[in-house]
């Protein structure tokens, strides 16, 4: 049968399209060239073969359905290759009239390897959305696009708060412009950068991640945008310094029985040579030198009881405690010294905290140290002291801040090791905060600081509500 076609020559064998010319019963009279190169199978193959045999089974229902009467509309389909493979291709079917014949005109797109670009990114963007690592993805400004919910859960930040952000929201203050500079250029060149950052959550707490930062790059190789992902390393960083502090108290600890032993016997010698002295002297300028180095043996015997006192274990019981009482009564002592006059202390207990199992006397003295270090950064000037108890899960958190000289950034890491003070000579042994930390770790607890200088600082103690 001649095709009505064929005055218009071979022309439609210069379309990429694969063209189907079927009779009425749906039998193959024509075809371009594209379907054989594609499909795989020869011309004799196809000439006068039923349409129905190049598509699966699980479709030719479908195909009958719709033939009919979709002209001009485009559909999907899969079509059978000589291999029985399968190719994906968008179908568009234009009816035409010859005379009295009538034939069925199929254009088929090849889109196979569009559906799989699809399905790779459907893939892609589950892996992403569900992964427990939060991932962020900008545009080439470093605009936030998008976010996968560990991110939102990690920062604190719903995705409205950030989508169309800079990342810098999220930025803890601790890497100066140069550095961001540097990863900025090192990413713009098409290269991961790798590293570990802390940032802020959107409380303001720090939270610490292990981040690979990559390129999205288009066909031209020109960079679009970028992925970060993240792996939060918070609770590992907290557990390495815990792990640092702990080896440190173990080595001060044995170092410290060694010190009382060693200091303490000379040391008791030395005092009671001094008292003999006093009785059988009348020499007063001989009684004040030695009023004066009683003064400084009895410093020195401070400071050995102290590293004794945190060198074994202690010998108070346990019991069932209301914190807020501990604090109201550290809080009584501190405010009979001449120092507290100008100062205004600001006190928010919640009423409802459960009983914590610990050892009064020493937890009061931890408030104790604390507060006193919180009047004496405000140097005798007017200031304000908050005290704050409260239930968060299973833990007792208690926070005492002051309006203070804060603590100089280099000083934050130390300020918990023994012998390390900022006060003059004289005026601070520098073990004050170091018992202070061991008392409360002695108690499954734990205290941090956060402070910058200038602007005060906040001592947070944690206890489990459920005591030990």
């Amino acid at each position: 049968m001649e095709v009505p076609f064929s005055k218009y020559g071979r022309v439609f064998d210069l379309f990429p399209e694969l063209i189907f010319i079927l009779d009425d019963d749906l039998r193959i009279v024509d075809h371009n060239e594209s379907v054989a190169r594609v499909t795989g199978f020869a011309a004799k193959e196809l000439h006068h073969k039923q349409f129905l045999q190049f598509i699966p089974e699980t479709q030719k229902k479908e195909f009958r359905e719709v033939i009919g009467r979709l002209n001009d509309h485009s559909f999907a389909l899969k079509l059978l290759k000589a291999n029985r493979s399968e190719i994906d291709v968008e179908v568009q079917v234009k009816q035409l009239a010859s005379g009295k014949k009538s034939f069925t005109v199929i254009m088929a797109k090849d889109v196979t390897s569009e559906k799989q670009k699809e399905l790779d990114l459907l893939r892609f963007s589950n892996v992403i959305h569900h992964t427990i690592n939060p991932i962020q993805i900008t545009d080439a400004n470093g605009v936030m696009v998008y976010v996968n919910p560990a991110f939102e859960l990690v920062t604190g930040y719903t995705k409205g708060e950030l989508i169309g952000k800079n990342p810098n929201v999220l930025r803890s203050g601790k890497y100066d412009p140069e550095f961001w500079r540097g990863v900025w250029s090192y990413i713009l060149s098409g290269k991961v950068w790798r590293g570990h950052l802390e940032n802020r959550r959107k409380d303001g707490t720090p939270f610490f991640s292990d981040l690979v930062i990559s390129p999205i790059v288009d066909d031209n190789a020109k960079v679009v945008g970028f992925l970060g992902a993240h792996r939060d390393i918070t609770e590992q960083k907290v557990l390495e310094e815990q792990l640092v502090r702990s080896q440190k108290m173990e080595s001060i600890g044995t170092l410290a029985a060694g010190i009382a032993h060693e200091v303490g016997n000379p040391l008791t010698s030395i005092s009671s040579l001094v008292q003999v002295i006093e009785r059988t002297t009348s020499d007063q300028s001989a009684k004040e030198k030695l009023e004066l180095i009683k003064s400084q043996v009895n410093r020195i015997a401070r400071i050995i009881r102290n590293l004794v006192d945190f060198s074994r274990p202690t010998t108070h019981a346990s019991q069932p405690s209301d914190i807020n009482k501990i604090l109201k009564d550290a809080l009584n002592i501190v405010q009979y010294g001449k120092k507290v006059k100008d100062i205004r202390f600001d006190v928010v207990l919640e009423t409802e905290l459960p009983s914590i199992t610990i050892v009064p006397d020493q937890l009061q003295q931890v408030f104790i140290n604390i507060l006193i270090n919180a009047v004496d950064s405000l140097d005798g000037k007017p200031g304000e002291i908050g005290i704050k108890s409260e239930l968060k899960g299973e833990k007792v958190i208690v926070r005492i801040s002051d309006s203070g000289k804060g603590i100089v950034e280099d000083d934050i890491d130390k300020i918990f090791e023994p012998f390390f003070t900022t006060k003059e000579i004289g005026k601070g042994t520098g073990l004050g905060l170091w018992v202070s930390y061991g008392i409360v770790r002695s108690f499954q607890g734990d205290i941090k600081v956060e402070s910058k200088e200038g602007k005060g600082a906040t001592f947070t103690v944690t206890l489990p509500a459920k005591g030990m």
